[in-house]
Parts: C-alpha cells; sequence; structure tokens
C-alpha cells in the first residue's frame, strides 16, 4: 500500500490545529508546496517528510499514517504495509498509546540498502529488535552490528540511520517518546 491515504490525515491534522500551510511549513520545514500537494494527493510523502511533519506538530509517527485505511478489514487490530517510494516499508504493529508514550513499528530493507534518519523530538528513544537478516544502525557517528535476535536501544534525537545487509532486514522499531504528545491513540 502506498501512502495515499496520508492525504487525508495530514489534512484532518491540519484543520484540527486551525493553521494556515504557511504556519506549518514555518513549523515542520517542509515547503508550503509540498504541503498542499500532500493534501491534494499529488504527491506522496517520504517517510523523512512525514517525521518533520510529526516533529512540528509534536505527534507520533503513527498519528499521520494510521488512518482506518490501513487497518484490514477482517483483522481491525492488524494494519496494511506502507511502501515509501524509494525508501523503507512501514507497518504499524502498535499504534501510539497516550500511557505508553510508544508506538512499535514492522520495518523491511531491501539488500543492502539504507536509510538516514533526522534527528526526532527531543527526549525521543529508539529500540530495534533485528527479526531476520542483518543490520547497522547508526548511533552517535558509529555503525553498531545487529543479526537476528539482537537489539539496540539509542537515543533518537539525534540523526541516526539503518542500513541493511546483503540479504536485507525485517526488524521491529519502538519509538518511546519522553515528552507528552497531542496524540489520542488511535480508534
Amino acid at each position: 500500500m502506498a501512502p495515499d491515504d496520508i492525504t487525508l490525515k495530514l489534512r484532518d491534522v491540519r484543520a484540527a490545529s486551525g493553521l494556515s500551510l504557511s504556519k506549518v511549513a514555518e513549523m515542520t520545514g517542509v515547503s508550503k508546496a509540498m504541503l498542499g500537494q500532500i493534501e491534494r494527493g499529488e504527491s506522496s510523502p517520504t517517510i523523512a517528510t512525514l517525521w518533520k511533519i510529526a516533529k512540528g506538530f509534536q505527534l507520533p509517527l503513527s498519528a499521520l499514517i494510521g488512518t482506518a485505511a490501513l487497518r484490514d478489514t477482517a483483522m481491525p487490530d492488524v494494519f496494511h504495509t506502507v511502501t515509501f517510494p524509494g525508501s523503507i516499508e512501514v507497518k504499524i504493529v502498535f499504534p501510539f498509546d497516550p500511557a505508553l508514550g510508544a508506538e512499535t513499528f514492522h520495518v523491511s530493507l531491501a539488500p543492502n540498502q539504507s536509510h538516514d534518519s533526522a534527528a526526532h523530538a527531543t527526549g525521543v528513544t529508539e529500540e530495534v529488535f533485528v527479526l531476520n537478516g542483518s543490520l547497522e544502525i547508526l548511533r552517535e557517528e558509529e555503525w553498531v552490528p545487529l543479526h537476528a535476535g539482537q537489539g539496540l536501544r539509542f537515543a533518537a534525537d539525534i540523526p541516526h540511520g539503518y542500513r541493511a545487509g546483503n540479504a536485507g532486514a525485517a526488524f521491529l522499531n519502538m519509538h518511546h517518546y519522553g515528552q507528552p504528545t497531542n496524540a489520542a491513540p488511535l480508534a
């Protein structure tokens, strides 16, 4: 599934906040033109763009990608995978829970694929647990190798990255928010 359903969620979040596209562009660092294209469904956002938007609104990522369209109709607690063009595949495992201040994703990288991630909001911590393949995590400017069955916790409020081995990698990625967010749990 492509991230087309993000269109409506961004529009909803912006409308609920009562902010103009110009103000949202200022808050997120994403151009007004790009925000407008995303809202109109003319452009599919990258995962990096979504993170900028989430950070600007002080929302967890699943608040933007966890729409009803991603839910499996036969099993409403199961979500479909979102494939970001030229990037990673993300599936919500557990949407954001404000009581826990956390959300969990299943992430897949193709063989030898890498993904750089800008710093998340202050206080965000990530936990990565490799399900299959091998993975390196860029943590504090050093690549840390991980294999299936291994995990790593690191501060995600600084730039970090992920790099799959020759066979690709699938991993659980838990985000823990160190400060309260504005998002309610997904219904």
